[in-house]
């Protein structure tokens, strides 16, 4: 296969796809219309991206294109939509770059509380303020609020219990047994964990669902003078109502994901949460240490590498978990040419829409199982005919 890369990875993953037999093409600095360009130029069959926009318009540009990677867990950055309706596979790199991101939101937690970034600042500029700063709290016995509980956030609640944190959480999926098991509380929505936390920190996916999660009624519910950490994506914070919680509240704020975010790697930076004494800002940097990048371009090679073998793609996130099937025919049949092409013309002549369909093969290769989901209206003479095939062992029908 053809793989283009329209981003930065790891040497070691560029020789596992050149040694599996595979053409890589690299273009780091591909982005917008040279993105669209490099596509056009080399037309290959696996994409693969960490920061860099794929939008339909990309994704238009190869016919040969079969699959995208995001090097990385989050997939905002790639137009999934324009993607699934090309027939184009998207996957991720999920749990790879968990620990750097909990490394980093436990530093922006101590950072605020210890007022690291000023010590040193003060420090730089040839001050001396012991007195200021050696009033901190310090974090042992406060309750860390976790709002989603997947990979990252789970290293996140590891680390905070280290720390003889208590911890409450927040996900759709968190049970009281998972809790029990990490050693939590379960909180029953998000507002919950805000009113109980003395530190907040958010790790749920940038989904229409979880736009503006943190929203004035969430900010209403924090304590005064709380800590609010964000790392995920800048869409699920109301940054309007963080602001009027932070001068009405006492809020203190560490983000490494804002609005208006530079897409320049370096820069000016003119942000006016930049301005702000009561705000420390990172530079999206969560996932970038060296562990986790050779970790996520080994993932990515993986995915690759599993998808030219077996055609089966890891991690992928646009297979649709539910189709419109409304029927599952099953049929048992000799393993023989032209067999299973048959069936197939039945049911396009049935005008039946198949959806989903397998076929597996039995020990010794005499017969196989045809397993069929599709939708449509069924007539029992179909049924009929396909069964009137004398290398047809069985036809069953189910609703589903």
């Amino acid at each position: 296969m053809r793989i283009l890369i329209a981003d930065r990875l790891s040497e070691s993953a560029v020789d596992l796809l050149i040694g599996g037999g595979h053409e890589v093409v690299s273009r780091p600095d591909a982005k917008g219309d040279s993105l669209l360009g490099a596509l056009s130029e080399v037309q290959p069959t696996v994409l693969i991206v960490r920061s860099t926009k794929v939008p339909a318009e990309a994704i238009e540009q190869s016919s040969n294109l079969e699959l995208i990677v995001r090097a990385g867990a989050g997939y905002d950055n790639i137009d999934v939509d324009g993607a699934s309706d090309r027939g184009v596979f998207v996957a991720n790199c999920p749990g790879k770059n968990a620990a750097a991101v909990a490394e980093l939101t436990i530093g922006l937690m101590l950072s605020i509380d210890r007022s690291i970034p000023d010590n040193v600042i003060d420090a730089r500029g040839g001050k001396w303020n012991k007195a200021k700063y050696g009033k901190a709290n310090g974090v042992k016995g406060r309750t860390l609020g976790v709002i989603g509980l997947g990979n990252i956030g789970q290293e996140v609640v590891r680390r905070a219990l280290s720390f003889d944190m208590e911890v409450v959480g927040w996900s759709r999926s968190l049970t009281d047994e998972k809790a029990e098991f990490l050693g939590i509380e379960r909180a029953e929505t998000p507002i919950e964990v805000a009113a109980k936390a003395d530190v907040i920190t958010l790790h749920v996916a940038a989904t229409p669902e979880t736009e503006s999660l943190a929203d004035a009624d969430f900010f209403s519910a924090m304590k005064p003078g709380a800590f609010f950490i964000n790392t995920t994506r800048s869409s699920v914070v109301d940054e309007e109502a963080m602001l009027k919680a932070m001068e009405e509240k006492g809020i203190r704020v560490a983000l490494d994901v804002f609005s208006n975010e530079p897409a320049h790697k370096d820069g000016d930076l003119s942000h006016p949460l930049a301005e702000r004494k009561d705000v420390y800002l990172t530079h999206h940097i969560g996932a970038s240490t060296e562990q986790a990048q050779e970790a996520i371009a080994e993932e990515a090679s993986r995915v690759i590498l599993t998808y030219a073998a077996t055609n089966s793609v890891p991690n992928c996130v646009n297979i649709a978990e539910k189709t419109p099937a409304t029927h599952q025919l099953t049929v048992r049949h000799l393993d023989k040419v032209g067999v299973l092409a048959s069936v197939l013309e039945e049911i396009r002549q049935a005008e039946w829409n198949v959806q989903e369909m397998e076929n597996l093969v039995f020990a010794g290769a005499h017969a196989a199982c045809a397993s069929i989901r599709f939708s449509g209206h069924v007539e029992q003479e179909v049924l009929e005919r396909i069964q009137a095939n004398s290398d047809v062992l069985a036809v069953s029908l189910i609703d589903l």
